[in-house]
């Protein structure tokens, strides 16, 4: 009989402990699978969703979108998402032909896309492209940022309230953070509000802390700089008696290395001011890893050098 109360204990137990994994994969199951490409929108997807999303970044520290082509680990990532972040503007141009064909299949939102265009800038070449790099103005990142909101709300709407208190939050310290950064970008002399990087990736950070933005190449990191365009950097920095360059976290030290040798054959020395975050953030799990975070780091970083 004991043996017999025995057996019938241990088949209760492991009934009870298959129906308690049954429950945890359940939960874990009504997450949404969300699929970002850069780590800043993935950044705010996480702020947003909280608990109810479960995210994956394409793209991450170090990565430079203008260049990056999805591999198939990322369209498997993609296939199984109920709903894609992109940055659209262009920005991830070498995967559009991927993400439009995700579009077919499931909703796939380019939050760039929902800003009006007269708020936006151009290339100062003429050519007419759109600069991509918005996160880079916190006003405009949060009418992009309120895409991933109602993205969530629509694939999930019965969360609805959760979603928007949770935006509600993520916006207040989105104000909280520009108000921080207009103060530190007020610490710098308005001669020495020169932000010199590899490529164009600061002219929206330039105009809303009035700071005036030089880039060695294009918007895009695909575009070719020459000897011309080194030179005439080189000619701005000795006029103005500029200090310091900056390098990027997702691009190479040549081109900016460059600019700094031809300063110094006339006689002018220049620093490297320190390392930006540009189209990527910081490592996971620390501070640069997350968009305020990330932001307030580069902030730091500028005034500290040109101060």
């Amino acid at each position: 009989m004991k043996r017999m109360l025995g057996i019938y204990l241990v088949i209760t137990l492991l009934f009870l402990s298959a129906c308690g994994k049954q429950s945890s994969s359940t939960e874990q199951s009504e997450k949404l699978t969300v699929t970002t490409t850069t780590s800043q929108i993935a950044d705010a997807v996480v702020n947003i969703g909280g608990e109810k999303v479960e995210v994956q970044s394409l793209m991450g520290p170090g990565t430079d979108p203008h260049l990056y082509k999805a591999t198939q680990g990322d369209i498997s990532k993609l296939q199984k998402a109920d709903i894609i972040f992109y940055n659209g503007l262009y920005l991830e141009g070498k995967m559009l032909d991927v993400l439009e064909k995700m579009n077919k299949e499931k909703p796939t939102i380019a939050i760039g896309d929902s800003i009006d265009m007269e708020m936006l800038l151009t290339d100062l070449d003429g050519n007419n492209a759109i600069d991509p790099h918005i996160w880079f103005d916190i006003d405009l990142w949060k009418l992009a940022v309120k895409q991933v909101e109602l993205g969530l709300i629509k694939v999930d709407p019965d969360n609805k309230s959760y979603y928007e208190k949770n935006a509600e939050t993520y916006f207040q310290k989105l104000d909280d953070l520009n108000q921080f950064a207009t103060e530190e970008m007020e610490k710098i002399p308005s001669e020495q509000k020169v932000l010199v990087t590899a490529h164009d990736a600061f002219s929206y950070f330039g105009r809303a802390y009035r700071m005036e933005v030089l880039g060695l190449q294009g918007l895009s990191t695909d575009s070719e700089y020459g000897l011309g365009d080194v030179q005439k950097l080189v000619d701005t920095l000795v006029d103005r008696k500029i200090k310091a360059v900056f390098i990027e976290s997702s691009i190479s030290e040549r081109s900016i290395n460059a600019v700094i040798e031809g300063a110094k054959k006339k006689g002018h020395n220049v620093v490297i001011g320190g390392e930006l975050f540009s189209d990527a953030m910081g490592e996971e799990g620390t501070e640069e890893g997350t968009y305020i975070g990330m932001y307030k780091y580069n902030v730091k970083t500028i005034v500290e050098a040109l101060k």
